[in-house]
């Protein structure tokens, strides 16, 4: 199913809307494009809907199980922008945006579905979930010299802050963290402040007025936080290529970095329990 763009698509392909939740993947290069979009169909997603450009390959396999839409998602605001149309569209459902080469992670998701994920959020009256971005890169820059090697992959096992996030007048505000680590904060001098941050809210109920704004929080402030005032809720994990590939392809940082591997770099299961163990996802009080 493929739309000429997003008009397109939110006039005749907005069936795939009617029902959630909904993946949005925003591909900006051509990499790992078919095996982020079979990441996420094996996840239960009711649709996957993949926002990039005509002259972009795609299996031919996955060609009938997504939506396609004809997208440039650059610059960045691009995403924003789509994602607020899409939002005022279709209000009332779960949705879920990311980039290639990213995958998500959640609690017990090898047994259990993003949709049963969702039902017990809702049930806990959240509309929304945190979730970590975490780095994911290559163990030999040499062989992958673009930073991505899903087959090879590493991430930091220890190295994650949580700071106080402030409103405008400097008071902190209620259960609310900007978080830090992994690639954006070992390699911080290449990195502009405003995208050193590793937590996004990356699965929502949308609802009309709902906005999402370019630093990946919400204009409803609670949204934005990350349990409910009575207990822990549950978070997930965005583990992404996305830093590695920006850190190793653009000329100011790629020759100052010959290798991602630090001590504290373990190599990624491309498991939950790995997750779970290292505390950068949060089970809840779902069992």
């Amino acid at each position: 199913m493929q739309y000429d763009s997003l008009d397109d698509f939110l006039t005749s392909g907005k069936s795939a809307l009617a029902k959630g939740p909904v993946a949005l993947i925003f591909v900006e290069d051509n990499v790992e494009v078919d095996s982020t979009l079979r990441h996420h169909l094996h996840l239960g997603f009711k649709s996957v809907i993949a926002f990039m450009p005509q002259d972009f390959a795609l299996g031919s396999e996955l060609s009938d199980r997504i939506h396609r839409v004809t997208l440039t998602c650059v610059p960045s605001t691009v995403a924003f922008d789509t994602i607020n149309r899409i939002i005022q569209a279709a209000p009332g459902i779960w949705m879920y945006y990311c980039y290639n080469a990213e995958y998500l992670f959640f609690p017990f998701c090898e047994t259990r579905t993003v949709g049963e994920l969702l039902a017990f959020h809702a049930e806990e009256r959240r509309d929304a979930m945190l979730s970590h971005v975490v780095d994911l890169y290559a163990d030999d820059l040499n062989t992958f010299p673009n930073g991505v090697a899903p087959d090879h992959a590493m991430l930091d096992s220890t190295g994650y802050y949580a700071h106080a996030r402030h409103d405008a007048e400097g008071h902190p505000v209620e259960r609310q963290l900007d978080m830090s680590g992994g690639l954006r904060w070992r390699f911080e001098d290449h990195i502009p402040y405003e995208r050193r941050r590793i937590d996004r809210i990356a699965l929502f109920k949308s609802r009309k007025g709902l906005e999402l704004r370019p630093d990946h929080t919400f204009n409803e402030p609670e949204y934005n936080t990350y349990s409910c005032p009575w207990h822990h809720n549950m978070t997930a994990a965005v583990c992404s290529f996305r830093a590695a590939k920006a850190l190793k392809t653009n000329a100011g940082s790629t020759f100052d970095i010959p290798s991602f591997c630090w001590h504290n770099s373990v190599p990624f299961q491309w498991k939950s329990g790995q997750l779970l163990e290292l505390g950068l996802i949060e089970s809840g009080q779902w069992f």
